[in-house]
């Protein structure tokens, strides 16, 4: 998964041995670089048999993908990778080129029938941006049924926690700063407890040219950057997958329709902060949001239904 990985777990440590396991076991069959990969197979011939569990993945990513009528697209991958983003061969792509490629996104051309997975011809489908939080999820569940009462799962900033520290305190998970200027790196803390919290921001990746900043994360319907006000999303909800998925199409969304998304959809919780540092935190979890250090007097705004 390209990432650092942090487990905390209240047990036995051969559980940490099964979680790494699990986590390397489902990186192998979701890369879109393996050869060995489910999905790599997938690209490479148009259809491909699937596990019950890629199956599962594939549909919960195509799930997010309808409820935020495309601001999520795991069909983006092409665009991506002109922008060489997969590669770190950074560019920025024609726009004759971005249009051709462009024409090959849309979600609603990805089939599962049981077992079997199809793509439209001239499509290839990443769930990178679904897979960290699928994963956390996964882990803690392993982790559950195993008799596990306190533990943090920590992929690259995408967190999952298990009940509360063997302290009996509630877990403090820390918001990353976008701003390049952080002296600390923590814009905020949220406690935490039995939850995921995973955060998406264009400072994750990013490269300049010609004195512009061009980020990863894209507009589907552009092919460009998703350039609305916002610096990063926060999502809390119970399940990873919808989280690392939402935190990227609200992002994508912009505030003003991603607050009204959070309106509609009410089964999770957010953080956005924008460009000007102000932050616009709903409302179940305003009594869990703390500002750190250098940023205790940043505007923030709650939002309410």
């Amino acid at each position: 998964m390209d990432t650092i990985m942090e487990l905390q777990v209240a047990g036995d440590e051969e559980l940490l041995t099964g979680a790494e396991t699990m986590i390397r076991d489902l990186e192998k069959e979701l890369s879109v670089t393996d050869e060995g990969s489910q999905i790599f197979a997938l690209n490479r011939d148009g259809e491909a048999d699937v596990s019950s569990e890629v199956a599962d993945i594939m549909k919960g990513a195509l799930d997010v993908c309808d409820r935020t009528d495309g601001a999520l697209d795991i069909s983006i991958y092409p665009v991506l990778k002109a922008w060489g983003f997969t590669t770190g061969s950074y560019k920025v792509p024609q726009e004759a080129e971005i249009e051709a490629l462009l024409q090959n996104v849309d979600y609603r051309r990805v089939e599962i029938a049981g077992s079997r997975a199809t793509i439209a011809q001239d499509m290839k489908v990443d769930l990178g941006s679904v897979v960290k939080g699928y994963t956390s999820t996964a882990v803690a569940d392993y982790f559950r049924e195993n008799g596990v009462k306190s533990a943090l799962i920590n992929l690259g900033g995408n967190v999952q926690c298990i009940g509360k520290k063997p302290d009996g305190q509630k877990w403090k998970v820390a918001i990353k700063s976008p701003f390049e200027d952080s002296q600390t790196g923590i814009f905020a803390v949220i406690d935490a407890e039995d939850v995921a919290i995973i955060t998406s921001g264009g400072y994750e990746r990013y490269f300049e040219e010609n004195g512009e900043i061009y980020w990863h994360i894209l507009d589907p319907k552009t092919g460009y950057p998703a350039r609305n006000g916002l610096m990063s999303v926060t999502i809390i909800g119970k399940d990873g997958l919808m989280c690392d998925g939402l935190s990227t199409a609200l992002f994508v969304m912009g505030l003003d329709e991603a607050v009204e998304f959070w309106k509609q959809a009410g089964d999770f919780d957010a953080v956005f902060i924008t460009e000007s540092g102000e932050v616009y935190v709903t409302e179940g979890i305003e009594s869990s949001f703390n500002l750190y250090n250098e940023y205790y007097d940043a505007p923030v705004h709650v939002l309410k239904k």
